[in-house]
């Protein structure tokens, strides 16, 4: 059998930033491979790999991502916690999905996969590329840290960066130039003024202003100006970005630069079931069938300086993906 706690921290004191997760997957291609998993490496980019592994053909996959956000927070414990980069989101979770599928594999059942993804805090470039793997289960089990609550429904997510472009000049002589930052301001203050759409189910759209860049210095009229945004959706984006780009008026600029769709998961009997804000693969991996989302942690301290998980969360993840999975299997 395979311990979670273990595994957790052989994986998080392997840095896998992303776009720099070969050490990571060769590390769980091999510990596959050693447990008898037949073991397919799907490049995504040179030196970064998505990986499947089957025993007998699925009906049911477990999915997660190896790659984490920066910086690398290094890997400590103590008698209650894991602490560091991945413990959380999403290493621990991998370990578990891993120690799951051992435990029903000795119990006879030989019909999980488990499916490891790459670039998912990056727009979820391996989620994409693993959509061509075969075989496909009917359901897949995403797994992000929802405190060991099944996810019925999650926002969507859609970044765009807006651009202004203006006209150098003295800040002296302001008639001789135009402002980019002043053109910019003015749109984002009425792309926030738009009025967001809302779901029963999901909740509102909502909308941050995540990053602004511009200008030269305090006596120069800008020439150049951008602002990224970043909204968590709940319904259409092709929509959405035709209104965004209409607030943003003529002479300004807007690109899309990723988006994950919403999801939304039929209900089971005798869960604790709750919607997630976040975005994750689990957008980009409907072919692979009916999905849903689970796993131990809180996303709360994902991407935090605080980043842990509790060992006893941790090992009841393992207990909880062997019943979601049990569940569907019948």
């Amino acid at each position: 059998m395979i311990d979670p706690i273990a595994l957790t921290r052989d994986l998080c004191r392997i840095p896998s930033p992303s776009g720099q997760e070969a050490a990571v997957v060769d590390f769980m291609a091999g510990r596959l491979s050693e447990l008898g998993y037949r073991v397919t490496r799907l490049p995504v980019a040179p030196g970064r790999d998505v990986l499947y592994a089957i025993l007998d053909a699925p009906v049911v996959v477990f999915s997660t991502h190896l790659d984490v956000v920066p910086p690398d927070l290094e890997f400590r414990e103590d008698d209650e916690w894991l602490h560091g980069r991945g413990t959380c989101d999403a290493k621990g979770i991998a370990a578990a999905m891993v120690a799951a599928a051992e435990r029903l594999r000795a119990a006879g059942e030989r019909r999980i996969g488990l499916l490891f993804v790459v670039g998912e805090e990056t727009g979820g470039d391996g989620a994409q590329a693993a959509n061509a793997l075969e075989p496909k289960g009917r359901f897949l089990i995403n797994g992000e840290p929802t405190e060991n609550r099944l996810s019925i429904g999650q926002k969507g997510a859609v970044a765009f960066e807006l651009l202004a472009t203006g006209k150098a000049a003295h800040s002296a002589y302001p008639e001789e130039g135009h402002s980019a930052i002043d053109d910019l301001l003015d749109a984002i203050a009425r792309i926030r003024a738009l009025v967001l759409p809302t779901d029963p189910l999901l909740g509102t759209t909502t909308l941050n202003v995540g990053l602004i860049t511009g200008g030269v210095a305090a006596n120069v009229i800008p020439p150049a100006a951008s602002a990224t945004l970043m909204y968590r959706t709940v319904s259409d984006q092709a929509e959405l970005e035709a209104r965004v780009r209409a607030a943003a008026g003529p002479g300004l600029s807007l690109r899309r630069l990723f988006g994950f769709g919403h999801v939304r998961s039929p209900a089971l009997d005798g869960w604790d079931t709750t919607t997630v804000k976040f975005a994750s693969d689990l957008a980009h991996l409907t072919p692979w069938g009916t999905g849903y989302q689970l796993g131990p942690g809180t996303i709360k301290v994902a991407h935090t300086a605080g980043e842990r998980i509790r060992k006893a969360e941790l090992l009841e993840g393992v207990d909880r993906f062997v019943e979601l999975a049990r569940q569907l299997l019948r």
